[in-house]
């Protein structure tokens, strides 16, 4: 049975990018009501293995694609994003569903209104597809800290999707959607996309509103895009970016076209490798694969030289610090007095605070409390978090005399591939340095983008990680575009299994 637009119903469309999409859909070669079913289609194919997804907006996504299909028809223009696939992390506010964060306190939650960035994608005509599961709170680097469910990595189930987006790229990795909005942290979007093999960008901070983002460290968190191609990115990244009343900490700096530099070439570009990032700690094969997208930058004409970051030695101590006491702060509103989870055991307003907060939050929330606490606690805050911030200072410098020599710097995203399940829990410690080499870049405020640039020789994807100076966003898209013509290998789909990607 053919549909409207001539292709054959139960087609399978889910691996191609938004702007394939938007191309067959404006050309009336595919009505987005055929885009939302071959998704959901998908979704129930492979979701009950990568358990990507919290809930899944299944009739209001066709109620969606269905106006879009009006337009199609009267042949209206589509707007870039119009009838896209678009999977929303769990920490952000939409007034359809629950708003969990993956966490037990708030399992219940039904948000009165859209974030910023919800209302920007919804006013773009973007097609909701569900909620993604994360870390709860968005505190981890594996997913595996969420109250409710472990997504598993498509490339090999047996494996993390990296976090704490790791449901949000686990979707996309895995087809079960077109693109995700995701939170960075500490390297909450980058790192993920690494191990999933995607496209992942934190933004500058304040490029994008954290308006209706439930706040985890309000000084270093950032919302950004995860997508498969670079292309995708910067489509995303032309609506939600912007200044927003809402937000006081979102920045009042003009918004450039962020897809206007991606055909431009790397010739004269300069290109700075830290070393720091590049010693002990570092897989061989990571280091192997991050080398050779360097030697393909160079021989594309980029200008490649050595720099230093000095005090990356730091990165985790002082991340550990800034973001843990930030967290104490925020989640000091669940209590049970307001709203979320309230233990119905207690029989005073103390046993109701500790009860409360004892039963809702996970064991690393809870570790994550009581070391911010520490922190800000009276004597020890000037030893800690003061220290963290003066600290924090000698971060910005360090990529201020960087940049001073080059355009961008790239360096891995993650010291490792995936790792298995279960393999870091026991050590906060080991799963904290996973993030070694993303945490600079939200202490600084940068851009940085991850993308694919090889696999191990188990096939699991590796990612390269491009920062740029502040509000450069489109200096970090170009240079990963240009690499992203260039790379010089084939990109390979996962196996959503428990060996090899195909």
């Amino acid at each position: 049975m053919q549909s409207s637009a001539g292709h054959t119903e139960g087609a399978d469309f889910s691996g191609l990018t938004a702007h394939e999409l938007h191309d067959l859909m404006q050309q009336a070669r595919l009505t987005c009501t055929e885009i939302i079913q071959s998704v959901f289609a998908r979704i129930d194919q492979v979701e009950p293995k990568v358990k990507a997804y919290l809930c899944l907006f299944r009739d209001t996504a066709l109620q969606q694609a269905a106006r879009v299909d009006d337009k199609i028809d009267r042949g209206d223009e589509l707007g870039p994003l119009e009838g896209i696939p678009v999977a929303l992390k769990d920490n952000l506010c939409t007034v359809e569903g629950r708003t969990t964060c993956a966490s037990r306190i708030l399992a219940d939650f039904e948000a009165p209104y859209d974030a910023t960035v919800v209302r920007r994608l919804r006013d773009a005509g973007t097609v909701f597809v569900g909620k993604t599961n994360l870390d709860e709170f968005a505190m981890g680097s594996s997913t595996e800290n969420s109250a409710f469910q472990m997504t598993a990595n498509p490339w090999d189930l047996s494996r993390v999707p990296g976090g704490s987006s790791g449901g949000s790229a686990a979707a996309v990795a895995a087809d079960e959607t077109t693109v995700a909005l995701g939170s960075d942290t500490g390297g909450s979007i980058r790192q993920p996309a690494a191990l999933c093999g995607i496209v992942g960008l934190k933004p500058t901070y304040g490029r994008v509103s954290r308006y209706g983002l439930v706040a985890f460290a309000s000084s270093l968190d950032q919302i950004g895009p995860l997508a498969k191609d670079v292309e995708d990115v910067a489509v995303l990244m032309n609506v939600i970016a912007g200044r927003d009343p809402l937000d006081a900490t979102s920045a009042d700096m003009p918004v450039p076209d962020f897809g206007s530099s991606l055909h431009d070439q790397l010739k004269g570009t300069r290109v700075g490798v830290p070393a720091e990032c590049f010693g002990e700690g570092i897989d061989d094969e990571v280091r192997h694969a991050v080398e050779q997208a360097i030697d393909r930058m160079r021989h594309c004409g980029a200008d490649v030289s050595e720099v230093s970051l000095p005090h990356t030695e730091y990165a985790i101590p002082v991340y550990y610090i800034v973001a843990n006491a930030e967290a104490s702060a925020n989640l000091a509103r669940y209590d049970g007095v307001k709203y979320g989870f309230r233990d119905p055991d207690a029989n005073d307003t103390m046993s109701m605070y500790e009860k409360t907060r004892s039963r809702g939050f996970g064991p690393e929330v809870k570790r994550r409390i009581m070391l911010g606490t520490y922190a800000l606690s009276s004597g020890y805050y000037d030893a800690y978090y003061l220290k963290a911030q003066k600290v924090r200072t000698l971060f910005r410098r360090d990529f201020e005399q960087a940049f001073a020599a080059c355009d961008a710097l790239v360096m891995p995203t993650s010291p490792t591939a995936a790792f298995r399940i279960g393999e870091k829990t026991d050590d906060p410690l080991q799963m904290y340095l996973s993030d070694v080499f993303t945490i600079s870049a939200n202490l600084a405020g940068l851009p940085a983008l991850s993308m694919p640039c090889g696999y191990t020789s188990e096939c699991l994807p590796i990612g390269l990680q491009i920062v740029a100076k502040p509000f450069d966003e489109l200096t970090v898209l170009r240079v990963a575009a240009a690499y992203e013509r260039n790379r010089g290998f084939a990109l390979r789909r996962p196996s959503l299994n428990g060996g090899k990607a195909n």
